[in-house]
């Protein structure tokens, strides 16, 4: 990206940052600066990432079992353990996604000849239950018309929260997994089986393979979260949030 498109998509990049440190969102960017293509939304995703320091690690997701994946990279600065409280003034949408999320212990860098399933699996440490929390820049973010706009801004990362590790993962049937997603002691969403890609273990491979040109890589430390078995689940400030799937364990978070 060069030239004056690339000035404009900083500035777009700025907008999205000033909002979320700001905490003002904006209905979507000026006209001229919104995103237009994937190429555009993730140059904007970018350039936010490296303004926040580290990418901890990758969220990857699919709408269905035949929609291509895609992926959003995740500030380490944003991630914490079981139990975190998570800071009233940075979190105003607060939306919540009960996830599995793996965390590498190698790295897998770029390479000609696609990696194998296993060799995928192999760069696994552990396998864990997740939060991902939602934030965005934008007043509205699932509204369909600033779909663009809202990807570019890491796909609405605001927080991820992990779970203690669930080390015999490979034996999980996740298709009869079961999850509940409870806000202040109220079961908001039951569901089994309900990952949205409708096979979480084909992400990762996919990431470390196709999505190498998105990501430059994978390193060990990163963390990937395979997207979302709840759907967008709204929280208030001071809710507390437990998620527990019943074979891989609880986590939870609160919100100041």
């Amino acid at each position: 990206m060069t030239g004056p498109r690339e000035a404009q998509l900083i500035e777009a990049t700025n907008m999205f940052l000033d909002a979320r440190r700001t905490h003002t969102p904006f209905a979507d960017l000026p006209t001229v600066l919104r995103p237009t293509s994937d190429e555009e939304v993730m140059f904007v995703q970018d350039q936010i990432a490296d303004a926040l320091g580290e990418v901890g690690g990758w969220k990857v997701g699919a709408a269905s079992l035949q929609a291509t994946p895609g992926a959003a990279p995740m500030p380490r600065i944003w991630m914490g353990p079981t139990g975190s409280m998570l800071a009233g003034d940075r979190h105003r949408f607060r939306g919540l996604e009960a996830e599995i999320a793996f965390l590498l212990a190698d790295d897998l860098p770029v390479r000609a000849t696609p990696y194998s399933y296993d060799e995928v699996y192999a760069a696994v440490a552990s396998c864990h239950p997740a939060i991902e929390v939602l934030e965005s820049g934008l007043m509205n973010p699932i509204d369909p018309e600033v779909r663009l706009s809202k990807d570019a801004d890491l796909q609405m990362n605001g927080g991820f929260i992990f779970g203690p590790a669930y080390h015999d993962w490979k034996s999980v049937d996740f298709s009869q997994e079961r999850v509940s997603l409870v806000v202040d002691g109220v079961v908001r969403v039951t569901a089994t089986g309900s990952n949205t890609s409708g096979n979480l273990l084909r992400l990762l491979p996919w990431l470390a393979n196709e999505g190498s040109a998105r990501t430059g890589g994978l390193r060990a430390g990163q963390w990937i979260t395979t997207g979302s078995w709840t759907g967008n689940t709204m929280a208030m400030a001071g809710s507390t949030v437990d998620v527990h799937f019943s074979t891989m364990g609880v986590v939870g978070l609160r919100f100041e």
